[in-house]
Order: structure tokens, then C-alpha cells, then sequence
């Protein structure tokens, strides 16, 4: 059986949108309805998951390689912008935010970590708007470690630095 190259190879650290930064522990293959199939074995050791990708399908689902450094350098440049609230309903917004952390595109990430980013002299915040801050800012932190030195706590203190950095919200 003549194997296609993949861009992908075990050990690779890979984005899935659903579930962020995973870990390529194979290449595998199964048996599925009759069919042969290669399969990704993606592990995710925070949420304690494997997830199986067909590789026929990995781009189709949006999987991808780390950010660039330079993408990183863009998401951080986004986090020190000013939030930009949409006077939307809450739950049009909450929507949009759930879209953009599932997207897997760091930026996007980095603009819902920005937006609901709440500091101590601000008004509190929901208990949905904290769920989505904080699923997102994981998410920022794991790519963002992935790509650096793969210390989260270091790329948390740079995340957290930078937020404070940025100018007050009007």
C-alpha cells in the first residue's frame, strides 16, 4: 500500500479546534466499516483524551500546525488593543465567541481573551463570560507555550503581563 506524504508525523505538536494544542503519539491503521483507514492518534494530556483523525481528513476538520512565531507575535499584539464590545445581545455574542476559540486560529482567540479580559477595578464578570474567557485564554496559553519553550506558566505570566500593559478600557 503506497503511502501519501502527510504533513503531519508523530511527536508533531498539532492545533485540533475543537479541543486546542494536541500531540501526535501515531499513525495508524484501522478498520472502519470494511475500509481500511490511517488515523491521526492525537493525545490531549490536559482533558486526558485521544482522538482518533482520519488523515484523509485532517485538513477538512481544520487541523493544523502551531502558529508561527509570528502569528504568536500578532495574537500578543491583538491582546494589548483596546476590547471592542459589540452592543449585541449576550447571547449573540457568547455565540460568536464560542465560534471564534473553535476556529483554532490563534488570533481570534487572542481577540475573545482581549474582549472579555476583566481587570480588578472592572464590573464582574458573568458566569458565562468567565467560562469563555478562561477556555480561551487555555487556549491561547497552550499554543502560545507550544511554540516557545513549552513552559504554560511562562507563557501565562507573558499573557497576563501583557493584558495588564494595555490601556484602560473606556
Amino acid at each position: 500500500m503506497a503511502k501519501k506524504k502527510s504533513e503531519f508525523s508523530p511527536n508533531d505538536f498539532v492545533v485540533y479546534p475543537a479541543h486546542g494544542v494536541g500531540k501526535i503519539l501515531s499513525i495508524e491503521t484501522s478498520e472502519v466499516a470494511g475500509f481500511e483507514l490511517e488515523m491521526f492518534v492525537i493525545a490531549f494530556e490536559k482533558d486526558k483524551m485521544t482522538l482518533k483523525v482520519p488523515t484523509n481528513k485532517a485538513e477538512e476538520v481544520g487541523m493544523r500546525s502551531l502558529s508561527a512565531p509570528d502569528v504568536v507575535a500578532d495574537a500578543m499584539k491583538t491582546l494589548k488593543g483596546k476590547a471592542k464590545v459589540k452592543k449585541a445581545m449576550w447571547s449573540r455574542r457568547a455565540q460568536e465567541y464560542e465560534q471564534k476559540i473553535n476556529s483554532g486560529d490563534l488570533i481570534a482567540i487572542a481577540e475573545v481573551v482581549r474582549d472579555l479580559h476583566r481587570a480588578d477595578d472592572q464590573r464582574e464578570q458573568s458566569y458565562s463570560e468567565r467560562q469563555l474567557y478562561e477556555a480561551a485564554l487555555e487556549r491561547l496559553t497552550r499554543e502560545i507555550a507550544a511554540v516557545g519553550n513549552g513552559n504554560e506558566s511562562d507563557a501565562a505570566d507573558e499573557i497576563s503581563e501583557t493584558l495588564a500593559s494595555r490601556a484602560p478600557a473606556a
